[in-house]
């Protein structure tokens, strides 16, 4: 068993050393009474010179320090001192401090488990057992309890550990005499300083940064896992916790370079890499914890085990790995008669113990760069000079090197960005005024200008399409026109956007209302209102802007646009419309009165901008505003329904009909895609035209033709005016 024998008031007590397990049927009575002996017979010279206080009290002098309870990892030694008087003397005559307050090897293993392997060889019960540490006792923390390996009994082998033993396993307090001591982290008995979050004892966390996110799964058949984030060496205080289906493991890299992964599939305490990992896993969540400092570079996945999203939080402390380091004075500038000499700041890696470019330092903005400390030195005057050289004020008449920089270059982009560089030296002026470069350390007192600075940091011109004009028809099929500006950063008209980029400025449209049904009641059929038509609709042709008539109806029919009437700003632009009719037998266009027309007659004028005029300020009205600044909509699909032509014609001569042809095309490659992909709802409906109207060989007599063509002239003055519609489909 383990013992600590303790004297009385004026005895004290007796130290074991650590390792000094001693089993109870070993130890004689003897022994004991010569531990005491020794403690007893202490040179009297090696006490300490007695205090104001103890000489207006009963006490001697302290006595000298013991040797300390362990030879790492933080221990305890004491000091005793005696009452000289017959009567009890108030206070303790025992006081204690740490020692060996350095990092045990790791082979050295944890010392209360120490403590319970060395009862292995003593049976308990009739029996050896196997003990185990059971540490973090919430009511005894300074107890030696011990557990035996595979089973569930649990002994408290010793009422007292030793001396120096962590109360804690995540704590500094440790054991004296049985009772738990606060140890600050400056290895002090008693104090209450504290590490920061870094790890820095009494620190201001300034070296370490927080770091806190949140990840979510995005499932992908090509994809069985993902990386969550990656946690640097030296971070601490990590915890992560996962809600969802998925599953949490761990890659780690040494800074040797050796990988390692733990598939973290249960519950419990592992070390990895040695680090001190705690995980929690629970039927809807997982929780990762540890402490730190992580010992490797460790990277948490998440491999993905159902078809629902799991999310994932995590926080950390990240090291500051890159630091400002002082350096020392550099020599100085003269030999003699005087002058002077500066310190510089390095980047320092902490990792890898090297000096890192400035680079690396200038990452972080809690890093700031130390201001170089300057002075003078050899003021000793030099051999030839006549007498002592006295040292004048630098800034009077030796001026202290300074920085000096080239013009900037041309910037690397007009636009969107670019920078630009120039180059930054340091320069020492003589008195006589002649400038010579020199070493940059003498420079070093003030901070260096920047050789790399952004530019043209406004965006690009970008092209800015007004509002759709409405439809040129009433019901049916029709076009719709858009003014497409580039406008700068600034609102202005200008030039620099890309032809490729630019939105198209016309496009087909749909009015939802039904054409004029003739007297046969056939179905019409007419595209839906939210279908976007650019495509070109004549097989081998662009759309014309001239809105096509057919056989029999009448409808307004626009001619082309003006000249603007500036040439800058904004002026107007005049059109003529006219209600026609297209006549079948004879394949020509008539004019007819406006009001044979009906619905609404397109607009015979508008308003137009001709670029900003040279030397004026650009200022818009309301108006002339919402003219050039509309708002337009793109498609976010990639993939959409468009028409791709016509069938061939199903007459060679006397009427027949085409068929539109739909595809699902790739609205960037305008390549055709599968229609899969293509959302069927919004497929459009069956188009059909009209074709090879030219009337076969006559089979009839003049007066036949003049019959047919006074009874078109008759149905004209009954027909209302319809805009261009999709042929009526017959049955």
């Amino acid at each position: 068993m383990i013992i600590l024998v303790c004297g009385d008031q004026n005895q004290g007590a007796v130290f074991l050393r650590e390792f000094t397990l001693i089993r109870r049927e070993s130890l004689h009575d003897d022994f004991l009474s010569d531990l005491l002996n020794n403690h007893k017979t202490e040179d009297p010279s090696s006490r300490t010179a007695r205090s104001e206080e103890d000489r207006d009290s009963l006490w001697d002098a302290w006595g000298s320090w013991s040797e300390c309870s362990r030879t790492c990892g933080g221990g305890a030694s004491y000091s005793l001192r005696r009452c000289l008087s017959s009567k009890t003397c108030e206070g303790r005559n025992i006081r204690y401090r740490t020692c060996s307050n350095v990092d045990c090897p790791p082979e050295a293993g944890d010392f209360r488990a120490q403590q319970c392997s060395a009862h292995n060889d003593v049976k308990y019960q009739g029996q050896f057992y196997e003990w185990l540490p059971v540490s973090n006792d919430p009511d005894n923390p300074c107890s030696l309890k011990c557990q035996a390996r595979g089973a569930a009994l649990v002994v408290e082998l010793a009422p007292k550990v030793l001396d120096g033993t962590r109360c804690y396993t995540e704590s500094l307090d440790m054991c004296i005499s049985g009772l738990c001591q606060i140890v600050g982290c400056d290895r002090q008995l008693g104090s209450a300083v504290k590490e920061d979050n870094c790890g820095v004892c009494n620190g201001d966390g300034s070296t370490c940064r927080l770091v806190r996110g949140q990840y979510k799964s995005q499932l992908s058949e090509n994809k069985l896992d993902d990386t969550v984030v990656a946690i640097p060496y030296g971070s601490r205080h990590v915890r992560l916790v996962l809600k969802g289906p998925d599953h949490l493991y761990l890659e780690t890299k040494t800074l040797q370079g050796v990988k390692g992964e733990n598939n973290l599939s249960s519950t419990g305490s592992f070390i990895v890499d040695n680090s001190s990992i705690d995980f929690q896993k629970f039927p809807d969540k997982e929780i990762l914890r540890i402490s730190g400092p992580l010992t490797a570079d460790f990277t948490v996945k998440i491999r993905y085990a159902g078809a629902a999203d799991s999310s994932v939080q995590f926080i950390f402390y990240q090291p500051i790995i890159h630091r400002w380091r002082e350096t020392d004075f550099f020599p100085c500038s003269a030999s003699c008669g005087g002058g002077y000499q500066l310190t510089s700041a390095e980047c320092f890696d902490l990792r890898s113990n090297r000096v890192v470019a400035d680079q690396y330092c200038h990452y972080y903005p809690e890093n700031i760069k130390p201001k170089p400390k300057l002075q003078e030195c050899n003021l000793d005057p030099c051999p030839a000079s006549d007498g002592y050289k006295q040292i004048m004020p630098y800034d009077l008449y030796h001026p202290l090197p300074r920085w000096e920089s080239t013009p900037w270059t041309a910037c690397s982009s007009s636009c969107g960005g670019g920078i630009q560089s120039r180059s930054v030296s340091c320069v020492e002026e003589d008195i006589q005024g002649h400038i010579s470069p020199v070493e940059e350390w003498k420079c070093m007192y003030t901070l260096k200008m920047p050789v790399v600075q952004p530019c043209n940091i406004f965006d690009c011109p970008k092209w800015l399409a007004q509002e759709w004009s409405p439809c040129t028809v009433t019901c049916g099929q029709g076009l719709r026109y858009r003014v497409v500006l580039c406008i700068d950063h600034r609102g202005i008209h200008t030039g620099g956007c890309s032809s490729k980029t630019k939105p198209h400025i016309k496009e087909e449209c749909i009015v939802p209302t039904p054409c004029y049904k003739p007297k046969e009641k056939l179905p019409v059929e007419a595209k839906l209102p939210w279908y976007k038509q650019a495509q070109e609709l004549e097989e081998g042709a662009v759309v014309s802007e001239e809105p096509s008539l057919l056989i029999g109806f009448s409808r307004f029919i626009p001619e082309a646009w003006s000249s603007c009437s500036v040439t800058c700003g904004v002026g107007s632009q005049v059109r003529l419309v006219k209600c026609q009719v297209l006549l079948s037998f004879s394949q020509s266009v008539a004019d007819l009165p406006i009001d044979e027309c009906e619905g609404p007659k397109p607009v015979s004028q508008r308003a137009c901008y001709s670029g900003p005029c040279s030397g004026e300020a650009t200022e818009y009205t309301p108006e002339e505003t919402d003219l050039l600044y509309g708002s337009f909509q793109e498609f976010d699909e990639l993939y959409d329904w468009e028409y791709e032509g016509f069938t061939e014609c199903s007459e060679s001569c006397g009427g027949g009909v085409q068929e539109a042809v739909v595809t699902c095309l790739n609205k960037q490659t305008r390549e055709i895609a599968d229609e899969t992909l293509c959302v069927m709802s919004r497929r459009p409906p069956q188009l059909l035209k009209a074709c090879s109207l030219d009337p076969c060989p006559p089979k009839m007599g003049d007066w036949e033709m003049e019959h047919l063509q006074s009874y078109l002239w008759g149905r004209i003055a009954d027909t209302r005016c319809l805009l261009f519609s999709p042929i009526i489909k017959r049955n």
